[in-house]
C-alpha cells in the first residue's frame, strides 16, 4: 500500500495543484506542507479531514490504508 507523503503527492499532482493551493486550503505555510510531502510531519485530523474531502477520498485511502479510492462520505450521497 501507498503512504500518506505519496498518496498526497499523486493527488496534488491528478488535481493540478501546488504546494501553495494545499497551503490555502489547509491554512498553513507552503513549507509545511512541503513537510508533508517529504515524510517529515502529518496534518492533525482536522487537516486530514479538509485533505480528504477536497479530494473526494475516504481517510483510508489518504493515508494509505487502503487502494480504494471512493469517499465513504454519506452527506456527498443525499437526495
Amino acid at each position: 500500500m501507498t503512504d500518506f507523503k505519496t498518496r498526497l503527492k499523486e493527488l496534488k499532482k491528478a488535481n493540478n495543484l501546488s504546494y501553495q493551493d494545499l497551503a490555502t486550503l489547509l491554512g498553513i505555510s507552503v513549507r509545511a506542507v512541503q513537510h508533508y510531502a517529504s515524510g517529515d510531519r502529518f496534518p492533525d485530523f482536522h487537516g486530514l479531514i479538509k485533505l480528504a474531502d477536497h479530494f473526494d477520498v475516504s481517510l483510508d485511502y489518504l493515508v494509505g490504508r487502503s487502494d480504494e479510492n471512493h469517499s465513504s462520505n454519506p452527506s456527498k450521497y443525499k437526495e
